[in-house]
């Protein structure tokens, strides 16, 4: 039987130590003493969208959460946690919901096959799909039509975030949280601002 040799991990990971530690021999005592992250990131789970390796950044710099299909659901209390915590103990004024083209979640929900347990995550996306449909209806290409999906998707988990309790919460305080929409593109390696794209309102919200 074959199987997956998980040791290079620990190699890479005492090469990467090291190489730290070379540049900056305080790095791993000062990122100890707390965090202090630029954005709460909700992005897909998929293997092959690390937002670290994607879009470099540091340890520290992001609070992230993930879940199949970066959806933002009103009774997923571990999202709404982490969404909590971030923006009222850890002062996050940015928050981006980050998918990705061709997403499995995506065109699960669109081909509308049973699955099993998933199919009642995918219930969220369905409704993007019924709010979206006579966009969706316009195109002919299977892949337009999923990739406008990804596209709506975040904009709609968007809508989502404004209406949980503590997006509303920071709003009654003053507090100017900013909505960004991205999505990654395999093809190119990219990232792409939707809101930006279809000239929406500004990020600040």
């Amino acid at each position: 039987m074959c199987t997956t040799n998980l040791n290079k991990f620990f190699d890479y990971n005492k090469a990467w130590a090291s190489e730290i530690l070379k540049e900056n021999p305080t790095y791993f005592t000062d990122i100890k003493e707390g965090q202090k992250p630029i954005a709460l990131l909700l992005g897909c789970s998929d293997s092959r969208v690390s937002p670290s390796t994607v879009l470099g950044n540091n340890l520290g710099e992001f609070f992230i959460h993930r879940n199949i299909a970066n959806v933002v659901s009103h009774t997923d209390l571990n999202f709404l946690s982490v969404m909590q915590y971030a923006v009222e103990s850890l002062g996050v004024k940015d928050i981006i919901v980050y998918g990705h083209y061709g997403c499995g979640g995506i065109k699960a929900a669109f081909e509308n096959k049973t699955n099993g347990l998933i199919d009642n995550w995918l219930a969220n996306i369905k409704d993007v799909i019924r709010h979206h449909k006579a966009e969706l209806d316009d195109l002919e290409n299977y892949d337009d039509k999923i990739n406008l999906l990804v596209e709506m998707n975040v904009l709609e988990q968007i809508e989502n975030i404004k209406q949980t309790s503590v997006y509303k919460k920071a709003v009654d305080r003053g507090e100017g949280l900013r909505l960004h929409a991205w999505v990654f593109d395999f093809s190119t390696g990219l990232v792409h601002d939707v809101k930006k794209k279809y000239n929406l309102e500004p990020a600040h919200i």
